[in-house]
């Protein structure tokens, strides 16, 4: 027994650590560059352009209709075959940045389209642009719409950067890989690592609460 408490002792460290310089780097920058293509695609599903709105459509579907792991894979294995090799820590942030741009962007569109009409054309009479109507009046409303799902995106995020382990990228599940496999420990081990990735979730979805009740105070009930 004291040697299993001094395992989990000796090893909490080293987990917490690959949290802290690694799944959540690699979750906050995926998370930001995958915001800003999810509001690209979502502005393009809203065009008027059928080309612009049917490839984001196709993107999308393409996404959020194949594993995340697969899309790993594609970007760090598949592409040296074509010539273009990328490193594990960007090839990891190049393939969750493009997952989160394919599921986030439907949750924007829809935030977008949840803004009345009216909106729109108070901003048209007025003589504002359709740019500027956007930019000023309907993505403002939009974003406090738009928090509750993409905070729990972020959160799943987080849980899915161990699939980097696979390639090769030091963070919280890569350190207990090989921890558990030095001391032989697994389920002591993992289950650790489990504990810690709950702990954050915990953390971040207090912290989502304590957003959405801020926010909450600007709507008009």
């Amino acid at each position: 027994m004291n040697e299993t408490w001094e395992l989990f002792a000796s090893s909490f460290w080293p987990i917490a650590s690959g949290a802290i310089t690694g799944t959540i780097p690699l979750a906050i920058v995926s998370f930001v560059i995958g915001l800003v293509l999810a509001l690209v695609l979502a502005l393009m599903r809203l065009s008027r352009h059928a080309w612009a709105a049917g490839t984001a459509r196709a993107y999308i579907s393409l996404v959020r209709g194949t594993p995340l792991l697969v899309q790993l894979f594609l970007v760090f294995y598949g592409l040296p075959s074509v010539g273009v090799v990328i490193d594990p820590w960007p090839s990891a942030i190049a393939a969750f940045s493009i997952n989160v741009g394919g599921y986030a962007a439907e949750v924007i569109r829809a935030a977008i389209l949840s803004v009345p009409k009216g909106q729109w054309e108070a901003a048209y009479m007025i003589g504002m642009s359709r740019r500027l109507a956007l930019r000023r009046i309907i993505l403002p409303q939009a974003a406090r719409v738009s928090v509750p799902p993409l905070s729990n995106t972020f959160i799943s995020l987080v849980k899915d950067t161990s699939l980097a382990s696979v390639i090769l990228v030091t963070e919280l599940f890569r350190n207990a890989q090989e921890i558990a496999a030095f001391s032989g420990e697994f389920m002591l081990v993992y289950l650790e690592a489990a504990l810690v990735y709950w702990v954050i979730c915990l953390v971040l979805s207090a912290g989502q609460t304590r957003l959405e009740t801020r926010l909450d105070r600007y709507v008009a009930h």
